[in-house]
């Protein structure tokens, strides 16, 4: 961060301290969100920002906390200038801590332009509207929630699952259809992460090879408290600079959202703020809204800002203020199940909560594939199918299902075990042929979400819906989860993967 501002006015008359915050009486000329510097009594330059303005009176809030500040001796100097960040292309394959200066050892970037951390307006008409798939190698997301370039999508985790783990595999898989691989960039910001996740995530980028097309904000979780609130924006900066400055497609992830919800909490309560639900401030809505909404694409530019948002939900609550407001703003969400996790199931995608409101416009002839959409439709009804069985066994047995039961239980189970679960990235037509893998048990007649044309293309020579049910009547195929993997392999389908196994080494593990 840079405070570039010629005038500087020294004030002594600092009355209270509470919490990261500092107040101070006869501030004439002074002006929210200007960067300030507070000069502690043993001559220690902290950096501080003005939060509020009001007769005279200021509110600054310290970046680095008001530890060891008295209110005789503390002078605080004004620059006259607002929060800036030198970007430009030397930031890509560096590492930065939370206010931006840099934490690989390495010297300060040479800036190619200053811009203002907290970003410009963007006219809603010169917006673009999201059109354009971004396969991230992940089989939920790219066939069941697809993400389109310029859209904000959040992940909705819980303490304990492997987000963290899910983010860095994406930012380092992630590629935008039909672009050079010098085009796709990530701003990756982590907020009160720990040295451990943040050790982590450096090294899955770098062996990844995408370190170097890559910009790391790192908030420690021992980094004080106030910082998170900068850090986002910090990213969100460098990532326009880059994407409608210099054409580039860039991922922004940002985790974790909590994190910084708290930090705001922190800071409303050192004010004495009246509270919202569960202690958050009542503006909370609109803070959120100020970074997701800087995600987009712009007429007359070719790059774009994609969002992949990362919250963890206490007490795995999706109805918390934090996911609750965020899925307000956002165009969709994927939630992770903590019921798949313990199963061993990487990543632990529930997909029937899971969504993306931008899916249909990156989707379908000349964009995906033909039969995208009318898959995962299939898909999405047979598990829901299989899922709402699943909890009647609990209370009638199985013996009183049916076969068309059976097989749809077979396929809940098959779902999860071998299109959820995934050791490797997998390209887009790998999920989607993997999907008609699983449904090739099941007659025309119960594939009513596929158009019947489809489903000629994909029976096999000589098949049809009668050879089906022919099958069906045959004593050796009564077990459907066994026929169904004899039938994968004879049309090369994917073998089912043993239960994941290598990830202990990742964050929360």
């Amino acid at each position: 961060m840079n405070n570039r501002g010629l005038r500087t006015i020294e004030l002594k008359t600092v009355t209270y301290v509470s919490g990261p915050l500092l107040f101070i009486n006869e501030a004439a000329g002074v002006h929210a969100e200007e960067v300030v510097e507070v000069v502690t009594p043993d001559g220690e330059i902290r950096r501080g920002q003005v939060l509020e303005v009001d007769r005279g009176r200021a509110v600054i809030e310290v970046y680095s906390g008001t530890r060891g500040l008295d209110l005789a001796s503390t002078r605080v100097r004004l620059g006259g200038d607002s929060a800036r960040i030198g970007v430009g292309t030397g930031l890509l394959g560096r590492m930065f801590d939370g206010s931006g200066s840099p934490a690989d050892g390495g010297p300060p970037p040479m800036p190619e332009q200053f811009w203002d951390v907290n970003g410009l307006p963007i006219n809603p008409a010169a917006r673009r509207y999201p059109s354009e798939f971004i396969e991230t190698g992940i089989s939920t997301i790219d066939g069941l929630n697809t993400l389109v370039r310029g859209q904000k999508l959040p992940i909705f985790s819980g303490f304990g699952l492997p987000a963290g783990e899910l983010a860095a595999d994406i930012a380092t898989h992630a590629r935008v259809v039909g672009a050079e691989e010098d085009e796709f960039v990530v701003v990756f910001a982590a907020m009160g992460t720990t040295a451990r996740e943040a050790s982590f995530f450096r090294r899955h980028l770098e062996e990844g090879g995408r370190l170097n097309r890559t910009v790391l904000f790192l908030n420690l979780a021992d980094d004080p408290t106030i910082e998170r609130l900068l850090t986002p924006r910090l990213a969100l900066t460098t990532a326009e600079y880059l994407a409608f400055e210099r054409g580039m497609h860039v991922l922004v992830i940002l985790t974790d959202m909590t994190n910084y919800c708290e930090a705001l909490r922190e800071v409303a309560t050192a004010r004495e703020e009246v509270p919202s639900r569960r202690g958050f401030p009542g503006y909370m809505y609109t803070d959120l809204a100020s970074i997701f909404e800087r995600a987009g694409r712009l007429h007359d530019h070719q790059g774009s800002v994609t969002q992949l948002v990362i919250l963890s939900m206490p007490d795995d609550d999706i109805t918390h203020p934090i996911p609750d407001l965020s899925g307000y703003i956002t165009e969709g969400q994927i939630v992770l199940s903590r019921e798949l996790h313990r199963r061993g199931v990487f990543p632990p995608v529930d997909v029937l909560p899971s969504l993306s409101r931008l899916m249909n416009a990156g989707i379908g002839k000349h964009k995906t594939r033909e039969d995208h959409r009318p898959v995962a439709d299939q898909l999405y009804s047979l598990y829901a199918q299989g899922r709402d069985l699943r909890r009647l066994i609990a209370v009638v047995g199985e013996g009183s299902l049916s076969e068309a039961d059976r097989r749809i239980l077979d396929f809940a189970e098959a779902f999860e075990r071998r299109f959820v679960h995934q050791d490797d990235r997998r390209s887009l037509d790998t999920t989607i042929d993997l999907a008609w893998d699983l449904l090739v048990d099941f007659p025309d007649d119960d594939l009513k979400r596929i158009p019947p044309r489809l489903l000629e293309r994909r029976r096999p020579p000589g098949d049809s819906e009668q050879d089906v049910g022919d099958q069906e009547k045959t004593p050796e195929t009564d077990d459907v989860g066994d026929q169904h993997q004899e039938d994968a392999g004879r049309q090369g389908g994917v073998e089912p993967q043993p239960l994941h196994s290598e990830r202990d080494e990742g964050p929360g593990r």
